[in-house]
């Protein structure tokens, strides 16, 4: 399996998060350590990395790539989402950063086992967790063509979800529907020629959305956004990067909500609340085209970050 990862939008989320030399930093979503090994690298000996990720493979990568590092880090396998019980485990409140990289890595993308890609013809599965008891095969032959629609539709935001998902139905009527190839193939007879000629593969949207809902990750976000704010020290950041058009919609107004006052508040009398946070960056931080051509991952990413203060 390859086991290159480009970590996308790198000195943007390092620039962002103004790492202090002695503080507490946490991977939510750590991955190959990408962006982990560079804030660990600008950690001193009374600094701390803790990453946090569901899939065993990465945790233990990871372990390799940041012990030739430094020992200041503690890795946890679990599901970002339980922030709360991750931390008060280690009998920790508070820390100065927090990064949510939403994408999958490369390593994942690209080992033919776990089915993410439709570049590998191989079991339809793609849990980010394989504790998980859902995955994309059963999804694909269980789900109701209403449901089928409805995820399509809402997490690929796919033109073509409900005559997708039509023909899924009727396929698995004849016999279950167990590989990538074989989804692919039914996606692409549900398509017109002249979506087939357009530059892109004609499943990378059904993909993302049965991936999405595989591991639950709209509703993940939503939780743990909440959560991780309650955590930062005053002065510390929350990064998040994401993928997808629903993602950054459910950060950027989360964002906004608590960032943005209303009309004149601040002239009103000082008994009035002000806002506890503010955006590090009024807009959502792009990759620059030289990163694009390096990583063509990374082009639909977008890093919004804010501040307690």
């Amino acid at each position: 399996m390859n086991e290159t990862h480009i970590p996308v939008l790198l000195n943007e989320v390092i620039e962002g998060l103004d790492i202090k030399k002695n503080g507490k930093y946490l991977d939510l979503t750590l991955g190959r350590a990408g962006h982990s090994s560079v804030i660990l690298s600008k950690l001193d000996k009374d600094g701390l990395l803790i990453g946090v990720d569901q899939d065993d493979e990465a945790i233990e990568a990871s372990r390799e790539r940041l012990s030739k590092i430094s020992d200041n880090f503690i890795l946890v396998r679990n599901n970002f989402v339980n922030i709360d019980e991750i931390l008060q485990e280690l009998n920790i409140d508070k820390v100065d950063g927090i990064l949510m990289d939403l994408g999958v890595s490369s390593p994942q993308f690209d080992d033919q086992s776990r089915g993410f890609s439709y570049r590998f013809d191989s079991e339809l599965d793609m849990r980010m967790d394989k504790r998980n008891p859902l995955t994309a095969k059963r999804i694909v032959n269980e789900y109701s063509l209403e449901d089928l629609t409805r995820i399509f539709n809402e997490y690929g935001e796919e033109k073509y979800s409900y005559s997708i998902a039509k023909n899924i139905v009727k396929e698995r009527e004849s016999h279950p529907i167990n590989t990538t190839f074989e989804l692919v193939e039914i996606i692409k007879k549900s398509k017109p020629a002249k979506e087939l000629a357009k530059v892109g593969h004609p499943a990378k949207q059904i993909f993302q959305a049965l991936r999405i809902e595989v591991n639950d990750e709209i509703n993940v976000l939503r939780r743990t956004l909440d959560k991780a704010l309650n955590h930062l020290n005053k002065g510390g950041r929350l990064a998040v990067i994401t993928f997808h058009s629903g993602e950054d919609k459910i950060v950027k107004h989360l964002f906004k909500d608590l960032t943005v006052v209303e009309g004149n508040r601040y002239d009103l009398p000082i008994s009035v609340d002000k806002k506890e946070y503010r955006l590090v960056s009024k807009k959502g931080i792009k990759p620059t085209e030289e990163e694009i051509e390096r990583n063509h991952r990374s082009v639909s990413s977008v890093l919004r970050i804010i501040e307690k203060i």
